[in-house]
């Protein structure tokens, strides 16, 4: 008979290697058929509500790692919400109205323009649904469950309608109103933008100083001086109303060689100097800036004043102190404008081209135009000098080419009757990181009012019609009423049916004596249909209103958190949300955004390919997303290893406990042996901390817990001399039950632990389990259990591996002097303080097993050769005897008994009481 065979060699069905590329989708199909998520839900109804509400990704191409990043950690908290005891249903969303899907449709060749508006919109819808099937079955492949057969979408006649309800009621708070102030206007998109809608890049532009001369300085500034301004945007000088200074500052009338007169900023005469050239530069005169106030100058190459007025928002960091204000294309030009009931010239189009309100420039692209005005000035005489900078400017994030400030008439949200009322909501929520508080209270602090309205068609309609005499109909029963029609319809019914179809029947105004309206053509910024989702979480019973978490990237404090909020509070009177949770975007591993142009674009399905969406998981659940993840194939081969550490170490336990049925030979804890109660004490710690790390959305502490645990307490310690008894002793044998108890309980406490993030793995191992629930993704977390004596076997045992790490040492230091090859030929000698003394007294443990040596003594006397330590001495030497050909000890009891002569004693008698066949026929190596 073999040795090999008297053995208890593990063996399990969990396959050494995952599989993941090709397993995955097999397991997620099951779960699909199986309903588990039906099921979860089922098994949680009834106990305390957890609301996670999806922010909606843009219905438009692949996901990218982002995506990843988002949806994973969405799936960690529901699913670990659920097996905390939580009802926390997860219904996806998507963004499904907008530009984006109207310039891939004109990528593919469709003239918007030359079809009917509402076969055009079709078109788009049919896009759009294409798009979201296709990053639905994305999200699915990484693991997310969710209520996928059953989402939210934006362009659904529900979502529609209560849109529209969210307009309805804040007309009636008198928060929408029409105007004409400059907004963010993209060229390349021919449509208003959101702030949201922005971002920055670096782009090269004129540095231009200009003088104006004097036309009337009222007897306070001379009639041949001139005030100089300066300009990046040259083109902008045909809507010049004005010269604005500060009231705060000092201004100087300077002379310079050759006799020209100047007025700038004080401050600003050295800087001016040194910029244009100016030689003996006399000061003749200073006033305060509202001295200046309602002077007057002559626009440099038109036949208008320009009026000299006030404004706080003139600097001293570059330019003159004196600003170029025109009220059509500035935001703050725009407000201190209507201070002084200035007109709002916009001489610039749709397309960016300025029109005939700028005689001499009209037709002209604005960027074209910059060169004509400088032309223009110079043979003036009055462009005292042209330089270039490179500087940030906004872009259109979707064309990503620069936008301008615009006057054109738009339909604005009013923020400041409601901006308190907000702020005061945000002072009662919950931000993780804590800065998030302090970002969106002073974005909501900041922001001026929001434009509401876009000129396209894939979207929702603004319900407002219009008298014969242009007056504006916004009433409640009006904008019910096509409310009502939409969510039986679909918005569709806006763009196919006239204004007197859509209105209700009757209906009349004072307005129309004729009984005509026409309808708004512009619909609503997607920010307004996305800020109106909360109405989800009302729509749907089983939701709950407000949700407990928003959980999206950074840049939805300027997006979606900031959006949702506004809409909210002016409708509901509270925010959407009871917390929000942020995080950083995605980087390459350079710390690079990723991006097409760069080739550093990472996709997931290319990952899950060759790695497995377990190991994106894993990722996700190891980075701090606070802030920006870089990431790089090389990242997920580093993960791919912890992946590995985690199975193969789950495998090994498996494996052990094969033959353990925990209803018949589990060992109570007060009958296990004070090592194993150490480890059920520690894995009950690590139950309590990682449940609390997953209260708290801090999973890459439960990551980095469960692998600490199972790399030192498990790997390193527990399982290294757990060999020596679960392959060696027989069967029954008690010790090899006390541990095999410690091995099942860690097992099946770290595969539901794991289940949130690491779901497909965590299946083939509750496959191995002998537990009641057919899935563990339907268990609950294990309940931490407390033991009276956990503080005394904590120290204890901490201090043992403490000397354990010193006895190691010298171990290592035999091995390279070539005393000894493996551990099992050592004898270990050691002389304790008192304190050590007590302890491995104490312990009533085989240390030379838990040493993984062959032979462990204790001297009285202290040792000459020995390694010195701050609690003892410890001495290496060769243990004496023979190798057991079963254990692999050396002992000098190997060959007792005569017909097992390769055996040591013990081994001989757990062979004989076990193995009568070895004893009759002898064992064979």
């Amino acid at each position: 008979m073999k040795i090999k065979a008297t053995l208890n060699l593990g063996k399990t069905k969990f396959p050494m290697r995952g599989n993941l590329p090709q397993k995955e989708p097999e397991w997620q199909q099951e779960w699909e058929s199986e309903h588990i998520y039906q099921r979860r839900q089922k098994l949680n109804e009834g106990k305390p509500k957890f609301i996670l509400h999806d922010g909606p990704p843009y219905a438009n191409g692949n996901i990218h790692m982002g995506h990843a990043l988002n949806k994973i950690t969405k799936d960690f908290i529901v699913r670990a919400k659920s097996m905390l005891g939580y009802d926390a249903p997860y219904v996806p969303g998507w963004d499904t109205h907008g530009l984006p899907i109207e310039q891939q449709l004109a990528k593919q060749g469709v003239q918007r323009k030359e079809m009917k508006t509402s076969a055009y919109r079709q078109m788009c819808q049919d896009y759009a649904m294409k798009e979201v099937n296709r990053q639905r079955q994305d999200f699915k492949r990484l693991g997310v469950l969710g209520e996928w057969d059953n989402p939210y979408l934006t362009l659904t006649p529900d979502f529609e309608k209560d849109e529209l309800l969210v307009f309805s009621k804040m007309v009636q708070r008198g928060l929408i109103y029409r105007g004409k102030k400059p907004i963010y206007w993209s060229p390349s998109s021919e449509s208003t933008l959101a702030e949201a809608e922005v971002e920055y890049h670096d782009i090269k532009s004129p540095s231009l100083y200009v003088a104006f001369p004097v036309k009337d300085g009222k007897g306070i500034v001379d009639p041949e001086a001139y005030f100089v301004i300066w300009t990046t945007t040259p083109w902008t000088l045909p809507a010049n109303e004005a010269i604005c200074v500060n009231p705060k500052f000092d201004y100087s009338l300077v002379q310079v060689a050759g006799g020209k007169k100047y007025v700038v900023a004080s401050e600003r005469v050295t800087a001016m100097s040194q910029v244009l050239g100016w030689e003996d530069v006399q000061t003749l005169k200073t006033y305060k800036g509202t001295d200046l106030e309602y002077l007057v100058a002559q626009h440099p190459f038109y036949d208008r004043d320009s009026l000299l007025i006030l404004g706080d928002h003139v600097t001293l960091d570059d330019g003159t102190g004196l600003v170029h204000t025109a009220p059509g294309l500035g935001a703050d030009d725009f407000t201190v404008g209507m201070k002084y009931k200035l007109p709002v010239l916009s001489p610039v189009d749709d397309h960016g081209c300025l029109t005939d309100e700028a005689p001499g420039f009209a037709g002209a692209f604005y960027e074209d135009a910059n060169k004509m005005v400088t032309k223009r000035l110079s043979e003036k005489g009055l462009m005292l000098k042209l330089d270039f900078f490179t500087h940030s400017y906004p872009h259109d994030w979707r064309t990503k080419k620069p936008v301008i400030f615009r006057s054109t008439p738009q339909w604005f949200a009013s923020i400041d009757p409601i901006r308190q009322d907000i702020l005061d909501q945000i002072e009662s929520l919950e931000f993780k990181p804590a800065w998030g508080k302090t970002r969106l209270y002073n974005m909501i602090r900041d922001r001026g009012d929001w434009v509401i309205s876009r000129q396209r068609v894939w979207g929702v309609p603004l319900p407002i019609f219009y008298a014969e005499n242009g007056d504006p109909i916004m009433t409640k029963e009006t904008i019910d009423h096509v409310a009502d029609l939409v969510g039986k319809f679909g918005s569709n019914i806006w763009f196919e049916k006239s204004a007197q179809e859509l209105l209700p029947e009757g209906f009349t105004y004072e307005g129309s004596p004729h009984g005509k309206f026409t309808k708004e053509t512009d619909i609503m910024d997607v920010w307004f249909d996305s800020g109106s989702s909360h109405q989800v979480l009302k729509r749907r019973d089983y939701l709950r209103f407000p949700s407990d978490m928003y959980l999206e990237g950074s840049d939805q404090y300027r997006g979606w958190f900031n959006s949702s909020l506004i809409t909210s509070v002016a409708v509901n009177g509270v925010a959407p949300y009871k917390g929000i949770l942020s995080q950083g975007f995605t980087l390459d591993g350079q710390g690079r955004k990723m991006s097409k142009s760069l080739g550093n674009v990472i996709v997931p399905s290319d990952i899950e390919k060759q790695f497995g969406a377990e190991i994106i998981r894993l990722w996700v659940a190891s980075v701090d997303t606070s802030s920006d993840v870089p990431v790089s194939v090389d990242t997920f081969r580093q993960v791919s290893e912890t992946y590995r550490k985690i199975r193969n170490t789950m495998r090994f336990m498996l494996a052990n406990t094969d033959d353990f049925d925990p209803s018949v030979n589990r060992v109570p804890y007060d009958k296990l042996r004070s090592v194993d109660q150490y480890i059920e004490v520690k894995l009950q710690k690590l139950i309590a901390a990682a449940e609390q790390d997953y209260e708290e959305f801090e999973f890459a502490n439960v990551q980095k817990r469960v692998v600490g645990f199972l790399t030192n307490e498990l790997s390193a310690f527990y399982l290294d001399f757990a060999k020596d008894v679960v392959y060696i002793e027989a069967k029954d044998a008690l010790a090899r039950r006390q541990m095999q108890t410690v091995m099942y309980d860690v097992v099946v406490a770290l595969a539901k632990l794991l289940t949130p993030v690491l779901p497909h793995t965590m299946e083939q191992v509750w496959l191995q389990v002998k537990e009641p629930e057919d899935y563990v993704q339907l268990t609950d977390m294990p309940q931490p259990q407390t033991f009276a004596n956990a503080e005394q076997l904590l120290d204890q045992w901490q201090k043992f591996e403490q000397f354990r790490n010193d006895v190691l040492k010298s171990l290592e230091q035999a091995r390279n002097n070539k005393m000894i090859g493996k551990s099992m030929e050592a004898q270990v000698i050691v002389h304790p303080d008192d304190q050590l003394q007590k302890l491995l007294e104490s312990l009533h443990e085989n240390i030379a097993q838990l040493l993984i040596v062959s032979d462990f003594q204790l001297s009285a006397q202290p040792l000459q050769q020995a390694d010195q330590y701050d609690h003892a001495q410890v001495e290496v030497q060769p243990a004496a005897g023979q190798v057991c050909q079963r254990c692999r000890r050396t002992t000098q009891d190997v060959g007792q008994d005569p017909q097992l002569a390769q055996l040591c004693a013990h081994c001989a008698q757990i062979v004989r009481d076990n193995y009568p066949q070895a004893v009759t026929e002898g064992l064979d190596n």
